[in-house]
């Protein structure tokens, strides 16, 4: 009977884990991070490019554990509403996409390149609102210890995809040439612009029941 359980438990963390991985990848979509990594970081060095991305996933891992082991003690504490998170994440990355059309490839500061591994990389991106509420709903189920270390290794895999993505972005992109480097920065700056606004439609959209309600209840006072 012990082998019988034991079987069955590890059947249950395996199916939980691929679960997990599969949810954390999709929700955080690292191919929106390497095209906004790419075309941000057009005219960086190498060790500039490292810097960014080595800072970028230590901030985005930092927080998503955080959130794996306490998001929901904080999202009671302050009152805090996923569709919140959506709609600032959507804001924060209207102001990317748009400094991204304005964007000469000219050289950083270090205080800048801090900015870029901050804001979009890290947040609202690789740890944006959909990926931190995926991560407090997975860590907060029935499964314990057992789930959170599912997570955890949702959150590695994940950031991993994301490493390598823009570890290589650059050199694929520099087939394109250097017509095409000029072209294409632009174009993917729409793309992040849409992204944006998606974060934000999807924030008003799950927040319209409660501003009905709030309004309806008004009236009826």
């Amino acid at each position: 009977m012990a082998g019988v359980d034991l079987v069955a438990s590890l059947a249950e963390f395996t199916a939980f884990s691929l679960v997990a991985v599969a949810s954390i990848i999709a929700v955080m979509n690292p191919a929106s991070t390497i095209v906004v990594y790419t075309a941000l970081t057009e005219g960086m060095s190498g060790s500039e490019r490292q810097k960014v991305i080595n800072t970028s996933m230590k901030i985005a891992f930092i927080v998503l554990a955080f959130f794996a082991l306490t998001g929901q003690l904080i999202f009671s504490i302050f009152n805090i509403t996923v569709p919140a998170f959506q709609i600032a994440g959507g804001i924060l990355l209207v102001s990317v996409a748009t400094g991204m059309l304005n964007t000469k490839g000219e050289s950083y500061s270090p205080e800048e390149l801090e900015n870029i591994a901050v804001v979009p990389l890290a947040f609202p991106l690789s740890c944006g609102p959909g990926t931190i509420t995926t991560v407090i709903l997975l860590a907060s189920g029935p499964e314990g210890v057992a789930g959170i270390i599912a997570v955890f290794a949702g959150i590695i895999v994940a950031l991993a995809i994301s490493y390598i993505g823009m570890l290589y972005g650059p050199t694929v992109f520099a087939y394109i040439g250097e017509e095409g480097l000029r072209v294409v920065p632009k174009l993917l700056a729409v793309i992040v612009l849409a992204i944006a606004i998606q974060f934000i439609i999807n924030g008003i959209s799950a927040a319209m029941p409660q501003l009905l309600g709030s309004i309806d209840l008004g009236g009826l006072v």
